[in-house]
């Protein structure tokens, strides 16, 4: 009896002391990250048969366990990829909205001081010295405008440099969770009892992962974790960890993508939707960049377009027609580098990408894949698609809606060759000024419209567009063009165009209507319009012999203005996105929109940091160490340890006295 008795006070003063320990290093792991509070589990050990009954033997500790929440620990793990996804893309985005008022704010003053410039040479066509400052303050313009695509190709780098460094850390991690399983594995087969500090290393490893990506974990009943990441793409499966690769983009390279790496194969693995900061990181470069990148493009391709058209409606000081003033935007390499061609494609066929209207060109991007027997091109916004036509035979019309045209150049495609096409790719980077001579500012108009004195009515004849100034000058000298407006009946209205010497029809007697504006072309179709006029207006003359007669002629001269203020009214003229924006608005919208887009992360980071907050407090609350409960439990497994010493005291006695009992 009094054997067991000691046995029992060993067994309690046994238990105490590893309810003390654990307690202990409870408190003593209160601010180690990612501890999980441990708790020593007591059983009662079998009792003993004396004396007809069944008499307790004492207790023993089963196992130290983790105390341990599932539920709220994948709810921390999904907060917490939440929380970085968010949190990376509001830096990242405030750094863009930073650069867009900066330099978006540089590109608009340079702008303006372009078309000051210009509107000084209205003012005086004759002076070189302003001709020489529209000059300087285009090239300042194209260097801000080569600025900011620089600026934001070097976001792109970093930003596929942070790429590689995240897809590094989780490649490391990989590989420290795998060692862990492999070690855990050892530990259940070696020793009994759950290996606490590993499986805290081990959620550790995974909590820093939730970081990069979205996680989810499998433990099987030998404790070993399978971690797959993204979309269910598995990363560690027992000791065999798995790598994540980043390779140059096909047929971008700048846009790199990711793939699970094996001892002997790679899979895709979609950036875009693989959560946490490497998302954020896709979306960022593929969508924001990409946007802001495509817009200035499109506004650099806008400027050099329009002012270079208007150059070719004038006339320059030496009465040439002008050149472009800035890099013109169908050069070989700029038709170029909008096409894109896979490395995969079996063909040898190049293609070139050529801008027909620049008021429809779009930010969209497109694919171009030749099915054998046509190219199909789709807009990978929206996933519609056109037929473009054969080999050989492409239709020139069915680009039209984007106004662009996809050329063959050279070779012959095969079967399933895909081509990527940005239709504004490069236009900043290249955009450079071409006119470097003062005298080529083509300030006077090519021809003009000269009222007859006779005309006492309201009709109207208006020069609309000169595609080439001298043939325009040259066609207006050798026809010796007028153009005569005339009611015919009551409500009734028409016009000619014809030869004022020898009366001869150039464009013969039709009919319009008063407010409408018919838009002639000259000459007429179907040969090529050099210029176009605007017939409109209620006419006083009542017969073909009582017309109101305008005349177009030569109108070159030094102190002609006529298209310099043309071309400082491209300033307000909407351009962009079908005619509807200015140069400045396209800039002002783009400018807003990362504007937006940055306060919007900011809102999202705050809710998202709220979240994981909570959900870290509800973790901690089940899994953290509570210092008034270990306090408490310190003292109450002290006297447990007191109280087990005074039964191995008693039963010492009481061996004691039976031992003095039998001498």
């Amino acid at each position: 009896m009094t054997v067991n008795l000691y046995n029992t006070g060993v067994s309690g003063l046994l238990a105490s002391q590893q309810q003390l320990a654990t307690t202990g290093n409870n408190i003593a792991n209160v601010n180690t990250e990612g501890y999980t509070r441990q708790r020593a589990e007591q059983n009662a050990t079998t009792g003993i048969y004396s004396g007809g009954n069944i008499i307790g033997s004492g207790t023993y500790i089963e196992d130290i366990s983790r105390v341990y929440d599932q539920f709220s620990y994948k709810e921390q793990l999904l907060s917490q990829t939440s929380l970085s996804n968010a949190d990376s893309l509001n830096v990242d985005l405030g750094q863009l909205d930073q650069v867009m008022t900066f330099s978006g704010g540089a590109i608009n003053s340079s702008i303006e001081s372009f078309y000051e410039a210009i509107n000084s040479i209205s003012d005086n066509p004759s002076d070189l010295g302003l001709r020489n400052m529209a000059i300087s303050q285009a090239k300042i313009l194209s260097d801000d405008l080569n600025a900011i695509n620089d600026d934001l190709n070097q976001m792109v780098k970093s930003t596929n440099g942070e790429i590689v460094e995240i897809a590094d850390h989780i490649s490391d991690i990989s590989v420290q969770i795998g060692n862990i399983n492999e070690q855990i594995l050892f530990s259940q087969h070696s020793v009994q009892g759950q290996p606490n500090d590993l499986l805290d290393a081990r959620d550790n490893l995974v909590n820093e992962l939730s970081q990069y990506t979205s996680v989810n974990t499998i433990v099987d009943s030998l404790g070993v974790m399978t971690v797959m990441i993204g979309d269910g793409a598995t990363l560690v499966a027992g000791s065999t960890s798995l790598s994540v690769g980043v390779q140059a983009g096909d047929p971008d390279p700048n846009q790199t993508v990711l793939s699970i790496v094996g001892p002997n194969s790679a899979v895709y693995l979609n950036g875009s939707s693989v959560g946490g900061a490497l998302a954020a990181k896709y979306e960022f470069r593929d969508e924001h960049v990409a946007e802001v990148q495509s817009e200035m493009n499109r506004i650099a391709m806008a400027i050099s377009g329009t002012i270079n058209d208007a150059q070719h409606s004038g006339l320059d000081l030496n009465n040439e027609e002008g050149q472009n003033f800035f890099t013109d935007i169908n050069t070989p390499l700029l038709e170029q580098s909008r096409v894109f061609a896979s490395s995969k494609n079996s063909g040898n066929s190049e293609a070139t990408v050529t801008i027909t209207d620049i008021s429809k060109i779009p930010t969209d991007e497109f694919m171009v894949e030749y099915n054998g027997t046509n190219y199909i091109m789709t807009n990978l916004t929206d996933n519609s698609t056109l037929d473009l036509g054969t080999q050989g035979s492409i239709n020139s019309n069915a680009m039209d809606t984007y106004g662009f045209q996809f050329n063959e150049e050279s070779g012959t495609p095969q079967a399933g060759d895909v081509f990527i096409i940005k239709p504004a790719h490069n236009s900043a980077a290249l955009m450079g000024v071409t006119l470097t001579q003062a005298s080529g500012v083509a300030a006077s108009s090519a021809i003009e419209v000269t009222a007859s004195n006779t005309n006492k009515g309201g009709a109207s004849v208006e020069i609309t567009n000169v595609s080439s100034a001298t043939d325009a000058q040259q066609y207006a000298k050798d026809n010796n063009l007028a153009v005569e407006i005339y009611e015919t009946t009551s409500g009734s209205f028409e016009y000619r165009v014809y030869n004022s010497v020898t009366s001869a029809d150039i464009i013969s007697a039709a009919s319009y209507v008063p407010g409408s504006g018919t838009t002639l072309q000259i000459p007429p179709s179907p040969a090529i319009a050099i210029f176009e006029i605007e017939v409109d207006g209620l006419p006083s003359g009542s017969s073909a012999a009582a017309p109101e007669i305008f005349s177009i002629a030569d109108a070159f001269g030094t102190g002609n203005n006529g298209n310099s203020v043309a071309l400082g009214l491209t300033q307000e003229q909407g351009i962009l996105n079908g005619g509807k924006n200015s140069f400045t608005q396209g800039l002002s919208i783009s400018t807003a929109t990362v504007g937006s887009a940055a306060k919007s992360a900011e809102l999202t980071e705050s809710t998202a940091q709220a979240l994981f907050t909570q959900a870290y407090n509800r973790n901690q609350s089940t899994s953290g160490v509570n210092l008034d409960e270990e306090a408490a439990n310190l003292l109450k497994y002290q006297q447990a340890y007191q109280a087990a010493s005074q039964i191995i005291s008693t039963a010492n006695t009481i061996f004691d006295t039976l031992l003095a009992a039998v001498r």
